[in-house]
């Protein structure tokens, strides 16, 4: 349900338009009826479209964050905690409403006219990027790993959006666990005290 705030309601109907159908086919008259406002009103809270859009993709962020770290934060290993950044992207792609990543829309309608947006779209990136490495340093990988799961979570996203189809979450986090495998074989005792690590 949308919020009471004025604001947050705008950002939440301009959030559901844009991202079935785009930004710039979404023109600020409809977003006012949608958002049932007068044109004044919806000025007076966002002097711009390219504030909305900024608006959007902060919301979009938050409620990113808090997915992803929800669905880790139910692992009790530190590899299970990588793995699980799949398991929070096959709940995303089973949804309806799913229509591929929001920041990756809207760069590429807009990020080439609003450094604004681009921007919003590139720190959205490296916070996950640098949220991934720090999963991989708690689980004892090398720098290398996050950078590596990251480019499967961004594909996976993008081909899910494409196909229409969930499968994409479940083939990357199949492939995560291979370069998990190969980055930190996980160790095991030989019996007699010593230490030795599964191929």
């Amino acid at each position: 349900m949308d919020s009471t705030d004025p604001r947050q309601h705008v950002v939440e109907t301009a959030d559901r338009l844009f991202y079935a159908r785009g930004v710039q086919a979404v023109g600020m008259d409809e977003l006012r009826q949608a958002a049932g406002v007068s044109l004044k009103r919806l000025y007076a809270l966002f002097p711009s479209k390219e504030e909305i859009v900024l608006a959007v993709l902060a919301r979009r962020h938050r409620l990113w964050e808090e997915g992803v770290r929800e669905r880790v934060d139910r692992s009790d290993t530190p590899r299970a905690r990588l793995l699980a950044v799949y398991d929070h992207l096959a709940d995303w792609f089973a949804e309806d409403s799913f229509r591929g990543c929001g920041f990756i829309n809207a760069f590429g309608e807009l990020g080439a006219v609003s450094p604004q947006v681009a921007e919003a779209a590139r720190a959205h990136k490296r916070s996950f990027q640098d949220y991934v490495a720090a999963l991989v340093e708690t689980a004892g990988g090398p720098p290398d790993l996050g950078p590596q799961l990251c480019i499967l979570a961004e594909g996976a996203q993008t081909t899910a959006a494409i196909a229409g189809t969930p499968e994409a979450a479940a083939q990357a986090r199949r492939a995560a666990e291979v370069l998990v495998q190969a980055a930190m074989p996980s160790e095991r005792s030989d019996g007699g005290g010593q230490r030795t690590r599964d191929a």
